[in-house]
């Protein structure tokens, strides 16, 4: 079973700054995924042409089930506010989307919210502190019914404020206590393998630099398990021809 995360970064490319979802699909039907978490998704919005990427994406790779959940609702960095899921359909929106070759049993939202107050940080581009406006995030989870039983799939975008990632990390597993396991948890999480495996107590399963995807430096983006899953061979950060990350991809099987 191969599981893949990809911060797509609302479907842009760095190279020409354009959305083409006819691009996306390519990249997403590349991947291979037989369970795909995406982040920084679009639906509806006029940058990338009104589309819904999660159906792009699930088109593309052949999923049987797919769901997309709001974080914001409106336009990200311009006007908008906290998503609800009582969003009327056609309004713009972004948030997460889980998608899967396999059955879907059951579907769960967390929501996790943002940190109120602004908080000075240095940005490595202008070389000057900022003021950072948090925003409110979320996860989707599923029971799936995959090759060798039932097991459970959360994606999600954490926070990048160092130090309220980890918070939303720690409730966000705390709200998964007693779901079906094997559980999978994966997306950018915002901050490195080793805090992301205290944080969360669980096993990570791919290693790989992630991100910028032109050279990258860091690993922002993971997938950590829980029962009996392990890697049944080598991660790849796979650069694509879109986002500031690279997709993370990682073949698993049962133990």
């Amino acid at each position: 079973m191969r599981i893949a995360t990809f911060n797509i970064l609302h479907g842009r490319s760095l190279e020409d700054g354009r959305v083409d979802v006819d691009r996306l699909a390519g990249a997403i039907k590349s991947l291979d995924a037989d369970v795909l978490g995406l982040q920084e998704v679009d639906r509806d919005q006029p940058r990338s042409l009104g589309a819904d990427l999660t159906a792009v994406a699930a088109e593309a790779m052949g999923a049987v089930d797919s769901q997309f959940v709001a974080a914001l609702s409106g336009t990200p960095g311009g006007t908008w506010m906290a998503a609800t899921g009582d969003e009327q359909p056609g309004s713009a929106s972004y948030g997460v989307s889980l998608l899967s070759r396999y059955p879907v049993v059951s579907w769960r939202v967390v929501r996790l919210p943002p940190l109120r107050v602004s908080v000075p940080l240095w940005s490595p581009m202008t070389r000057r502190p900022f003021l950072a406006r948090d925003e409110p995030r979320v996860a989707v989870a599923a029971v799936l019914d995959g090759p060798f039983g039932q097991f459970t799939v959360c994606n999600t975008h954490l926070s990048f404020i160092p130090g309220w990632s980890g918070s939303q990390l720690r409730r966000l597993v705390r709200s998964l206590t007693g779901t079906r396991e094997p559980l999978v948890l994966m997306g950018d999480l915002n901050m490195q393998q080793a805090q992301a495996a205290k944080v969360s107590g669980l096993r990570p399963v791919a290693t790989a630099t992630t991100f910028p995807a032109g050279r990258p430096r860091r690993q922002l983006d993971h997938v950590l398990v829980r029962g009996g899953l392990a890697a049944t061979g080598p991660a790849e950060a796979v650069q694509l021809p879109l986002s500031d990350h690279r997709a993370l991809v990682v073949p698993v099987g049962a133990t």
